[in-house]
């Protein structure tokens, strides 16, 4: 059984820096190319970042550039979030998700599993 878990999530200040963690359990992350989407309260859920299984190309929401880093280490079947300088308009509740192939997505139906979700409030 496939199971994603996301981890790292919680309260800080602006300004503050957070690194969530996605374990997978029941596939081989090596092989899967895996995002980061975000909710925030009573919005649709974003896409934030992604890895590409081959190669470790990453590709990120304009929104996020410069700021946030996705890194991957397949030894551990764990993909990372480092998101720096945060800013209060980042809290929501982070999810990762894991897709089969090779290509970036973008799109939540472009996704196979996905995670529970870590809280990130990020407070003024």
């Amino acid at each position: 059984q496939v199971q994603l878990v996301e981890s790292g999530g919680g309260l800080v200040q602006a300004g503050d820096s957070l690194r969530l963690s996605c374990a997978a359990s029941g596939l081989t992350f090596s092989r899967y190319s895996v995002g980061w989407f975000r909710q925030a309260p009573g919005k649709e859920r974003d896409f934030v970042a992604a890895i590409r299984w081959i190669a470790g190309y990453t590709y990120y929401a304009d929104s996020v550039k410069g700021r946030f880093t996705i890194s991957r280490d397949n030894a551990k079947n764990t993909v990372y979030l480092q998101m720096n300088s945060l800013k209060p308009e980042h809290t929501a509740v982070y999810y990762c998700a894991a897709r089969v192939g090779s290509g970036f997505g973008t799109r939540d139906d472009q996704y196979d599993y996905w995670g529970q979700g870590t809280q990130v409030t990020v407070s003024s």
